[in-house]
């Protein structure tokens, strides 16, 4: 009897790899992809198991860097059941091919990061749910101008830099990702703190101008939180924050877009996946509606009126996120773009890998990278079965 080898055989399958679908059998061991011509040549090892995948698509699994909640669960809000309210968004996100996301707490006060954020923590995927890379913090160093569905009573300068942040949030060892305006006193200083602590940080909810823009992407800034929205209007002569789809700074400048069929129309993602293709990173914006009839939610300390799938402040017609999961979003995007498939896909797991700087382990099928995928149907792109670490941890009902 031979030994067992480790090694799984995904047979029969197309892969997604370094932009192009190609036909070859997918190799993994201990939670990695793993080259076939090591185990043919050197080791000369048989797969213990081989699955065949009857032609269907096999995709890095997609990350998520903005998501609010879902299923009920409202990440800036309840303090009384927050490591149970990430789970189970942990895990309903399977389903949708979602392996790893940024839970996202929006603009709230003082005691509410105190008490939520601590208790955020990073984890590794697996059946229990999706890998959490860690918090987005977006607000309250935002623009009232430009403040969306944040509540305004919280929004405040980051006046002393990098000490202002820490006195609002506390310890940031659970976040990953920090939205502000750049344009405000004391933002500069900040995004050169957070950048400073290997904290990504994204330009968002404000009036900024294309120099802004630009001098906060030298202080280290390399994202934009959903372009278009909650920004200025593109112009001619100063194009704002859109312009840094263009600008002549070195860096590339990564931006989440909501591809939900409502949030950006389908000429303006054509227009931003043109003028600025690899950066453009969807996100799902979900808030807690998401998976949820029509009623009435929260986002944060604001009242949410869904109706016929649009989340809008209670009382008004202000947007304040979507109720589309990222699955969703790729299909409209695709639909809206006439792109590629593979560059959609990309876009929700190569684009948001590099953005965050771990495309060495996550966001593609490159060998040695976290066996994080989703198999689909290459037609409609239902989700057929999602797979943390090599381990299926989610199978769709036959």
């Amino acid at each position: 009897m031979k030994p067992k080898s480790g090694l799984t055989r995904f047979h029969n399958c197309n892969i997604l790899r370094e932009g192009k679908i190609i036909k070859e059998d997918l190799w993994i061991r201990e939670g990695k992809i793993v080259n076939p011509e090591q185990v043919f040549y050197v080791e000369q090892l048989e797969a213990d198991d081989t699955i065949n995948c009857d032609n269907l698509l096999i995709a890095p699994g997609f990350i998520d860097l903005q998501i609010n909640g879902g299923w009920g669960v409202d990440f800036s809000f309840s303090t009384t059941n927050v490591e149970e309210g990430v789970c189970k968004v942990a895990k309903e996100l399977l389903a949708h091919g979602v392996t790893s996301f940024c839970p996202t707490m929006v603009t709230s006060d003082k005691e509410k990061y105190s008490s939520i954020l601590p208790r955020i923590k990073k984890a590794q995927g697996g059946k229990q749910g999706a890998t959490v890379l860690g918090v987005h913090l977006e607000g309250p160093f935002i623009s009232l101008a430009k403040k969306g569905a944040h509540a305004d009573e919280y929004i405040i300068n980051p006046d002393k830099g990098i000490e202002s942040i820490l006195e609002v949030y506390g310890p940031l060892d659970n976040v990953i990702i920090v939205t502000l305006a750049p344009e405000l006193p004391g933002a500069l200083d900040a995004i050169r703190g957070l950048t400073g602590l290997g904290i990504k940080v994204a330009l968002g909810h404000s009036t900024a101008n294309l120099a802004d823009g630009e001098r906060a992407v030298k202080c280290g800034a390399n994202l934009i939180t959903h372009l278009f929205n909650a920004m200025l209007p593109f112009h001619h002569r100063d194009p704002g924050l859109v312009g840094l789809l263009a600008s002549s700074t070195e860096n590339q400048v990564f931006y989440g877009i909501i591809s939900d069929g409502i949030h950006t129309h389908p000429a303006a993602l054509r227009i931003a996946c043109r003028t600025n293709s690899k950066g453009l990173v969807l996100v799902s914006d979900a808030v807690p509606a998401q998976g949820l009839p029509d009623g009435t939610y929260s986002i944060g300390p604001q009242a949410v009126n869904v109706e016929k799938g649009r989340a809008y402040v209670a009382g008004t017609k202000v947007l304040c996120g979507s109720t589309s999961a990222l699955d969703e979003c790729i299909i409209k995007f695709k639909e809206a773009t006439g792109c590629s498939l593979e560059y959609a896909l990309e876009t929700a797991s190569l684009h948001p890998a590099r953005a965050l700087g771990i495309d060495h382990c996550k966001g593609n099928l490159n060998y040695d990278c976290d066996a994080d995928f989703v198999i689909m149907e290459p037609e409609t792109l239902k989700v057929v079965s999602t797979w943390i670490a090599g381990e299926c941890v989610y199978s769709a009902p036959k």
